[in-house]
């Protein structure tokens, strides 16, 4: 049954890998509480790899949209919409493979959808409120993606860039950057304070809005 007493707030926040997507959705939830927001991050909804050893794993397109499970992302954030608890599942970025845990999300008043393609699918933007891209230079982009791949994922600076170049780089022109069209709202150079403070203030307005009877 749906706890919530109005329809939630869904915001879309898209972006190139390393663009700072995951800072914005952590001011929104900062802004709001725990109790207030619920994150569903499109990076867990990888398909699941089972079939494939791990040799293979490694080798496959992350980039492109049809590395993503849609109809299970799509089917989880229209049960949040519903009030529905969901079992996102989890991503294990050194097997690259799900993992075998899941992680709980509570449906809330203000959910927002984090990822590479988050605006991307329009199914998926029709249940959206708010959609935002994440503008980032480049270069800023693979530094931070170099970073967080060598202390996070356990990868060699060569796999790194050879995968930025192969694949990382040509889909990020080709259907990533595209995306922007989509988009309410651009927030240039990255998650920037005074972007973010506007965009936050205008969800507080109007959830205040759909509480009252």
């Amino acid at each position: 049954m749906n706890s919530i007493p109005f329809s939630p707030f869904v915001i879309g926040v898209a972006g190139g890998s390393g663009s700072g997507k995951s800072t914005v959705s952590q001011q929104v939830l900062a802004s709001f509480g725990a109790d207030m927001v619920s994150i569903v991050m499109q990076d867990d909804y990888y398909r699941d790899q089972s079939d494939l050893p791990p040799e293979v794993r490694r080798k496959q397109n992350y980039d492109h949209p049809h590395a993503f499970d849609w109809p299970l992302l799509i089917q989880h954030v229209q049960a949040l919409r519903n009030g529905e608890a969901i079992a996102m599942p989890e991503y294990d970025f050194t097997i690259d493979n799900r993992s075998d845990k899941t992680i709980p999300v509570k449906p809330a008043p203000v959910i927002v959808v984090e990822g590479l393609f988050a605006l991307y699918d329009a199914d998926l933007r029709d249940m959206m409120s708010l959609k935002i891209f994440v503008d980032t230079a480049s270069d800023v982009r693979f530094i931070r993606r170099m970073q967080r791949d060598i202390a996070e994922r356990g990868r060699s600076l060569e796999s790194i860039v050879s995968q930025y170049l192969d694949t990382v780089r040509p889909m990020h022109k080709q259907f990533i950057e595209p995306t922007k069209r989509n988009a309410d709202v651009i927030l240039p150079h990255g998650a920037n304070g005074p972007a973010v403070d506007m965009i936050t203030t205008k969800v507080a307005s109007i959830i205040g809005r759909s509480k009252r009877p």
